[in-house]
């Protein structure tokens, strides 16, 4: 009962408050500062530590969770390639410290309108090539990330897969942002968070002039044979569910060991909410398991 409120509750924040700053018509620079106080409500577990450093120099954060016995879990944020950041994601990535047991490193990629794409992907490069040298083994290394985060994990994988290296040993993507088309939005029986105009906008900040079909832009759109182990979590009450199961079913038909969750009733990356929601902690109890599960011993 204590929990459907909790989820009443929070859904309603999310609607009059998040949503609201989630909008074309406010600038980006107001739409960082906003969101950066909307995400103090999510809040890691205690015991997590958090450090900063540079990785193909890049800055990047560090978040353990007591004494980290697997590898490491490369994390990249969401925010529509325009907001957010490692810091604003510190919930998310100490609870997935905590059910992983990996180091999880969150860079602070190059960010929209003033960097387009292919920053981020570039930046994503360099940081995992950066782990690489220094020792770690794509076998100890999992990709995972929300949102645009999600579809830039994806195309991080792919371009791997594409230059000939070594794969890291899974993925894990939350409500990921995987075809800036717009052409088969859902259309759930409420959206507490995103608006079409928004994520529109910033695909247009994102791509300018390029097509939006691109597998590395849209990863729905390419070759996703040959990509390690995928989980795909994801809420019934988002715009971008079809996101998920169109990657869900492209993959499956390209061989990808796959594996999509859709929780019903919660939106878009309800993961943020770990520290209040027993299901939010649930799906990262289940992320955490299948990046263990996936990782070198």
């Amino acid at each position: 009962m204590i929990q459907t409120v909790l989820e009443a509750g929070l859904r309603q924040t999310m609607r009059r408050v998040v949503r609201p700053v989630l909008s074309p018509l406010i600038g980006i620079g107001l739409q960082r500062r906003l969101t950066r106080q909307a995400y103090r409500s999510s809040t890691p577990p205690s015991d997590c530590e958090f450090s900063h450093g540079l990785y193909g120099n890049i800055p990047v954060s560090h978040v353990n969770y007591g004494q980290p016995d697997k590898g490491v879990l490369l994390y990249f944020h969401g925010g529509g390639y325009t907001i957010g950041s490692a810091e604003t994601h510190r919930g998310i990535t100490g609870h997935l410290a905590k059910t992983s047991g990996c180091t999880v490193v969150v860079p602070d990629y190059r960010l929209a309108p003033e960097h387009p794409y292919p920053a981020a992907l570039e930046d994503a490069e360099a940081v995992y090539k950066a782990l690489l040298g220094d020792g770690f083994s794509p076998a100890n290394i999992a990709l995972a990330g929300d949102s645009a985060g999600g579809g830039l994990a994806l195309a991080l994988a792919m371009k791997l897969r594409d230059d000939g290296k070594t794969l890291p040993g899974s993925l894990t993507v939350f409500s990921p942002w995987t075809d800036l088309t717009h052409t088969a939005l859902s259309s759930p029986d409420m959206e507490p968070v995103l608006q079409r105009s928004w994520v529109e906008k910033n695909a247009e900040l994102y791509c300018g002039d390029l097509t939006r079909t691109t597998p590395y832009i849209s990863p729905v759109y390419g070759d996703l044979s040959g990509l390690p182990p995928l989980l795909i979590q994801a809420g019934s009450q988002e715009i971008l569910l079809n996101d998920s199961i169109r990657l869900s079913d492209r993959a499956r038909a390209q061989d990808v060991d796959t594996t999509l969750e859709i929780y019903n009733s919660l939106w878009h990356v309800f993961q943020i909410h770990a520290s209040q929601l027993d299901r939010a902690r649930e799906a990262l109890a289940v992320a955490g398991a299948h990046i263990k599960a996936h990782l070198a011993t």
